[in-house]
């Protein structure tokens, strides 16, 4: 076996020490009652972005559906394999979660692909995917026509949570929720280079620093 499963594998036996054991009356609960999470988050698959870590939640608190730059199509009635579409269904209809969180990050390298197709497989899976943040990217070029590839990654990562949160008001059962029992969206990003996160403002169409004081 791997040095990298093996190591997983220890560290799922620290799990089961430190805290099943420990806290198994709170796993006893969540075996029996279930799930009751009252946010979905919509994350990139980016190992270095994991909600869970990012935001110190516990387990059955959040519902996470992660893919390539975090994007969402836009709602599609053909018959067809809609991972993405049915996770979000499964969250808003069956779970009746309260929020929903679009969550990117800097250093997407799914955005990256967009502005250096190169990095991904001609005609594959990737490059199919990322056609949904087309639109964002267009309008990032419109805005810096000569700005560098560092710079319209950074805009675009930006532009496309804003693309995801105008494809998730496509879907009949969000704007419904929205509308009956008053589910929000919410747009989030995260700086992993400087350790920021901000907060889209749907009024402005504009994303703004979260603050708070350290102690």
């Amino acid at each position: 076996m791997r040095t990298e499963i093996l190591r997983m594998m220890a560290g799922f036996r620290r799990f089961r020490e430190r805290f099943f054991k420990e806290e198994h009356s709170f796993y006893d609960r969540l075996s029996t009652v279930g799930q009751n999470p009252k946010t979905l988050m919509i994350a990139c698959s980016d190992s270095r972005v994991d909600p869970a870590i990012l935001f110190s939640t516990s387990p059955g608190e959040i519902f996470v559906i992660r893919n390539i730059a975090n994007l969402v199509p836009p709602c599609e009635s053909s018959i067809g394999f809609h991972g993405v579409s049915s996770a979000i269904e499964f969250a808003v209809v069956n779970l009746k979660v309260e929020n929903i969180v679009v969550l990117g990050h800097r250093q997407c390298g799914g955005i990256l692909a967009l502005f250096k197709p190169e990095n991904v497989r001609h005609e594959g899976f990737v490059q199919q995917w990322m056609k949904i943040a087309d639109d964002a990217k267009q309008k990032v070029l419109t805005r810096l026509p000569h700005g560098d590839t560092d710079t319209l990654c950074r805009e675009c990562e930006r532009e496309s949570i804003i693309t995801s949160l105008d494809n998730l008001k496509t879907f009949p059962f969000i704007t419904e929720a929205m509308q009956t029992r008053h589910m929000q969206l919410f747009g989030i990003y995260f700086d992993l280079e400087l350790g920021q996160l901000w907060n889209y403002d749907d009024t402005s169409r504009s994303f703004h620093e979260v603050s708070w004081t350290e102690k």
